[in-house]
């Protein structure tokens, strides 16, 4: 047993539902739960720790880093609820659906903090688990009934969304990732020290709640990751300037059909950053998409191949183009 910090690093076996990660490392791949007791619950909880195929071989190999924080309905005791956190993201992608993406992900699961409304319903339904051969079928929901349009350029950005509220106080949100940074900080230190890991490639993602932990994560440590991408979510205009003298690499994603992070709110955190002259900053709005914008950008390959471009050493100095 390695200790770490708050961590007691530990192979365990995974949950139900799960194929072991014993017979997986035979294929190719293998996905571990670290255990570790948190300083915020004062209780014992376990996070996935996915190695990519080809990692038992490449024993010299330092491998890309990614931390992946889930969104709010994924929320859970850390325990026997974790495999809730392999519904959505990179790891769903890696593990579930079988691609041979090259990084080690990082995924743990936020504790409730007594929030408990959208997890309601979620009890007695099956979990995500992976096949043991083939891949389950995509779920493709969030369906919308409102058009693809702009009602004219001088209501631009906002369109239809006007009549929603204004910039949210991100300090009034539910108990989040905010709750336990230095947690997931460790968790990323305890696996670049044991399985591999890069120091110069760590990358940093979240969707809904996770996209607003990894605001807050990018911006209180932007000297930890090399690139960060953001799904239907913002962060404090304040922090534009932060991010922007750090020239981290930055790319947010929108649902522009979404009603509960409202693309108002990203064009605004867009033009706080463009306007703070940040260097290396995408942003994309998938006019035909919802809430659920991640999941055509996961199932994709640019943001995976967009991340690997950089290097917490070699920061962009200059604006990107776009091809």
């Amino acid at each position: 047993m390695l200790k770490l910090g708050v961590f007691a690093v530990m192979i365990v076996g995974l949950g139900a539902g799960v194929v072991p990660s014993t017979a997986q490392a035979q294929q190719g791949d293998e996905l571990l739960r670290l255990s570790y007791k948190s300083a915020a619950t004062g209780q014992r909880r376990e996070y996935f720790v996915y190695l990519p195929r080809g990692f038992n071989e490449k024993v010299t190999q330092a491998w890309p880093v990614m931390l992946f924080l889930h969104g709010n309905g994924e929320r859970g005791n850390g325990l026997d609820e974790l495999d809730y956190v392999l519904a959505h993201g990179p790891l769903m992608e890696a593990w579930i659906q079988r691609r041979p993406l090259p990084f080690i992900i990082i995924s743990p699961q936020l504790p409730l903090f007594g929030e408990t409304a959208a997890i309601e319903g979620r009890e007695g339904k099956p979990k995500p688990a992976r096949l043991s051969s083939g891949v389950p079928p995509r779920n493709y929901g969030f369906p919308s009934r409102l058009p693809i349009e702009r009602t004219g350029p001088e209501d631009f950005p906002d369109g239809p969304y006007k009549r929603f509220e204004p910039y949210p106080n991100l300090d009034r949100l539910p108990a989040g990732w905010d709750r336990i940074d230095d947690e997931l900080v460790a968790m990323v230190d305890t696996v670049l020290a044991s399985y591999q890991g890069d120091p110069d490639r760590v990358y940093l993602t979240g969707l809904s709640m996770g996209g607003f932990g990894a605001f807050h994560l990018a911006a209180k440590y932007p000297e930890r990751w090399a690139a960060v991408s953001t799904m239907v979510a913002t962060g404090k205009l304040e922090t534009a300037q932060t991010l922007a003298q750090a020239r981290l690499p930055l790319w947010m994603f929108g649902g522009a059909k979404d009603t509960l992070v409202k693309p108002h709110w990203l064009y605004e955190m867009a033009n706080a950053l463009e306007e703070a002259g940040h260097p290396a900053f995408r942003f994309t709005m998938h006019e035909d998409m919802d809430h659920d914008a991640w999941k055509r950008v996961y199932e994709g390959e640019d943001i995976y191949q967009w991340m690997l471009r950089y290097r917490i050493s070699q920061r962009p100095s200059a604006p990107e183009k776009t091809q």
